[in-house]
């Protein structure tokens, strides 16, 4: 009774520094009710999407691991692709699919958040006609709930590399700073072709035409060094995703970051990307209600 008497305490004191939280933060009240509604609307996204169905939100782990192998068996089998040896890492089938989840992990989450987000406005027309809601939220809860899903795929993928290599890397702390980094890129994006959707409906055939090709010159199913040398440089410091994928390998599989300034010239790109989606997504809202 005493251990579970102390659980509780501790649990409440958490909860009350948690509320603490609010109070000591330079955040209205405004900005947390907003940060509440969106905290719901993903939850309530998440639960729709697999709702009814036997596995539940084990979908999203097994639509990954089922692209990992497909891209395992092509690239490592079929084409032949080698892999440069990894710290740590045996060169083997086994060390090209944790490398090739490490980088599809991040444009898994990409590709499907600014998908999802093409259609956000165009599929709510009776949110945009309330005055009160905050439109802004619209694209950012599938942006949100694609990154939540994603998430297990890199615990799946930490786990194997724990198990292969016998140790968890320090570098994993530095994970929310690469996240920050694509949650802004694809919040950026997916603002901008919310807002053009509207318009033009054309957008998201559009996208699926863009992001194929974007899939294919991002060094994600093959390695960096199969790039031209004279286009490799280019490739990482113009392609934010090329250089995201690349940290996250660094992080998870070497344990050390080897692409600083690739990051860095990313992180730029996506804050300039975010912006700029919201800027001509809250110029264009007013004409939203009009329009649908």
């Amino acid at each position: 009774m005493n251990k579970e008497a102390t659980i509780v305490r501790t649990i409440r004191s958490f909860v009350r520094k948690a509320g603490n939280i609010r109070r000591i933060l330079p955040i209205n009240e405004r900005l947390w009710a907003k940060f509440d509604l969106l905290r719901t609307l993903v939850r309530r996204d998440l639960e729709a999407r697999y709702k009814g169905s036997v596995l539940g939100n084990l979908w999203p782990l097994l639509n990954q691991l089922s692209q990992l192998l497909i891209y395992t068996y092509v690239f490592s089998t079929v084409l032949k692709v080698k892999l440069t040896t990894l710290k740590g890492l045996p060169a083997n089938d086994f060390t090209f699919g944790l490398w090739l989840f490490a980088g599809l992990l991040p444009w898994i989450a990409f590709t499907g958040g600014l998908m999802q987000s093409a259609n956000s406005v165009l599929g709510q027309p009776n949110l945009v006609k309330k005055v009160v809601f905050p439109l802004t939220l619209l694209p950012l809860v599938p942006v949100l709930s694609t990154f939540i899903e994603s998430s297990f795929g890199l615990m799946a993928l930490i786990f194997f590399v724990a198990v292969n290599t016998h140790t968890l890397h320090a570098t994993l702390a530095l994970l929310p700073l690469v996240w920050l980094t694509q949650l802004l890129l694809t919040a950026g994006l997916g603002y901008l072709a919310a807002a053009l959707t509207v318009f033009l409906r054309d957008i998201p055939q559009t996208l699926g035409v863009i992001l194929n090709i974007w899939f294919y010159v991002t060094p994600l199913v093959y390695p960096a060094s199969a790039i031209p040398e004279q286009w490799r440089s280019l490739v990482f410091w113009l392609n934010p995703i090329a250089a995201i994928a690349e940290v996250y390998r660094d992080i998870v599989l070497v344990g050390e970051v080897k692409h600083w300034g690739e990051w860095g010239v990313s992180s730029l790109i996506a804050v300039v990307v975010f912006f700029g989606g919201l800027w001509c997504y809250r110029r264009l809202r007013p004409a939203f209600a009009d329009v649908l």
